[in-house]
């Protein structure tokens, strides 16, 4: 069963409807009004007033631009700045002050941001790559190999043992809310078997009757996120890698706290449960 038909049809980051999201590439002359992102290497950005900055508001501190999206008639850009000086903050925490078509811009822009950030020269001979006009690519002149935005797939996992939900807390991150288990699907495995790695290697524990939730595109990660409910089989304790995670606890349903903000997968997971609707 779809979160649709347990949550409500609007919730998740991408949903964003009546909005059109159009990711094609169309390279166009950025105009005053238009949105542009900034970046830093530290997953920082730059809002002004609260608001992602139109082109008119940077545009005598900016060396170039880079179009990246559009949603119905918002064009959004990339950014490059001549310096620094700017108020930066954690591109993570705008998502409750952004409204909800912009918080997922933020994301994405994100996403692309990191792509090309990381893809500046050919990894094949180490010239530079050049962006093609006719596409959303990268081409490299010298050997001809084309490089297209990278997607990793990772899976989030909502692990059950009758009314507890296994929940955990992440070792290491910006992010100190509490979670459900996850990682990312390896080379020749599949989202299930990826479940039942990740399960294993994170606390300890053997799970079965796996099925599909619901999937999120998760830019600032640059992830597309599966979604998966799984049931633990046999010996329920935890055992728990701490290389990964600060802590992992079974938390009965009626001592999980409400979620407000559903944006991610991992907040409509566990509301889901909380509401005994998984």
């Amino acid at each position: 069963m779809g979160y649709n038909s347990i949550i409500g049809k609007k919730s998740m980051i991408q949903d964003i409807y009546p909005g059109r999201y159009d990711v094609s590439y169309k390279p166009c002359q950025v105009e005053e009004d238009d949105y542009v992102f900034l970046f830093s290497k530290d997953r920082r950005t730059v809002l002004i007033n609260n608001q992602i900055p139109r082109y008119k508001d940077l545009k005598d501190r900016l060396s170039a631009v880079q179009y990246l999206f559009s949603i119905d008639e918002e064009r959004f850009f990339l950014g490059t700045q001549t310096d620094e000086d700017f108020e930066w903050s954690v591109t993570r925490l705008q998502f409750p002050i952004l409204n909800d078509t912009h918080s997922f811009a933020l994301a994405t822009a994100t996403h692309l941001y990191r792509w090309y950030s990381t893809h500046i020269y050919c990894g094949g001979c180490g010239h530079r790559l050049k962006h093609l006009e006719n596409e959303r690519a990268l081409k490299c002149e010298n050997c001809s190999q084309i490089f297209y935005p990278v997607i990793a797939p990772a899976v989030i996992v909502a692990v059950t043992n009758g009314e507890k939900l296994l929940m955990s807390r992440y070792a290491g991150r910006e992010y100190r809310g509490s979670a459900l288990l996850a990682g990312f699907c390896e080379i020749g495995e599949t989202p299930e078997e990826t479940c039942r790695r990740e399960v294993m290697e994170e606390v300890g524990i053997r799970i079965r009757n796996i099925r599909y939730f619901a999937s999120q595109p998760w830019g600032i990660e640059s992830d597309l996120l599966l979604g998966f409910v799984a049931e633990v089989d046999g010996d329920d304790t935890i055992r728990v890698d701490h290389s990964e995670l600060a802590e992992a606890v079974w938390i009965d349903r009626k001592d999980i706290e409400k979620r407000e903000d559903l944006r991610s997968l991992t907040a409509t997971m566990i509301e889901a449960f909380r509401t005994g609707k998984i």
